[in-house]
């Protein structure tokens, strides 16, 4: 009688056993789909800088490792460095006034190189891997509140038309539409880095502000020159005008489609 019943115990104990296993598979699962968040990466840095470089080469490392991850890397060349001795080729006024416009958002003394802001929410020492790696862990497991879709026709060299598909957006916010070089590496010849040849990935060369009116349009883009489309990219991005928080953001890679034109998707 007792072996009956120590087997039967055993029994039971091993169905709960089972069924937690499911549950926490399940549970588990659902997590991770909803929960699935982003991580727009935004570095400030310069040619001209001599602490930028590590903060280049940790981004680039990121960039790589994270290939299939909704993790978004944008390099801005800062031009405020270009007064001592070398022009950076990629730098703009642009991206500078940008920085600055995130010094009012966070409340930071000033702008620096090489800087890093992370979902337009949280700022850093560009080459701090420790505080990337955790700002970026934490955003892939917060829900992204807007969802965003691109694509593009008639494009040529000089131009694409970009249409977009935007959900839940905030009243206040603008899409960003940033065309990326993906890589490239320059000599420099003067300044604080001058002798070395750096390297350099995502790099914004334009950066077009959309006005949103309704979920759905569409916006006539400018390509820089040099623009290739097997190495360039768009990265887009909501953010929101009032206190630069970014809540949401998409990829989207030129595809050689055989024609005269390119194909343009998100990913």
């Amino acid at each position: 009688m007792k072996s009956v019943k120590i087997f039967g115990l055993v029994a039971v104990l091993a169905v709960a056993v089972t069924l937690s296993a499911f549950i926490n598979v399940r549970l588990t699962e659902r997590t991770s789909v909803e929960t699935r968040g982003f991580a727009l990466v935004e570095l400030y840095t310069s040619e001209g800088c001599s602490s930028c470089p590590p903060a280049d080469a940790l981004v680039a490392k990121i960039e790589k490792e994270s290939a299939d991850k909704p993790v978004y890397i944008l390099a801005y060349h800062v031009d405020y460095w270009n007064h001592l001795g070398w022009k950076d080729q990629f730098s703009s006024a642009d991206y500078s006034k940008r920085q600055k416009d995130y010094a009012h958002y966070l409340k930071t003394d000033g702008i620096y190189t090489p800087q890093i802001v992370v979902n337009g929410r949280t700022e850093f020492v560009g080459s701090e891997e420790g505080k990337l790696r955790n700002a970026i862990s934490t955003n892939l497991q917060s829900a992204s509140s807007t969802k965003i879709s691109l694509e593009a026709t008639d494009i040529n060299s000089k131009q694409a038309t970009l249409k977009y598909s935007i959900n839940n957006a905030d009243k206040n916010a603008i899409l960003q539409v940033a065309i990326v070089e993906k890589a490239a590496t320059s000599k420099v010849a003067a300044g604080e880095n001058s002798g070395r040849t750096l390297a350099h990935v995502q790099i914004v060369r334009k950066l077009q502000q959309v006005n949103l009116h309704g979920d759905t349009g569409s916006v006539d883009v400018a390509l820089p020159d040099g623009f290739n489309s097997k190495t360039w990219e768009i990265i887009g991005f909501v953010q929101n005008k009032s206190n630069g928080a970014v809540t949401g953001a998409a990829r989207a890679s030129f595809l050689n489609d055989g024609n005269s034109s390119a194909a343009l998707k998100s990913k």
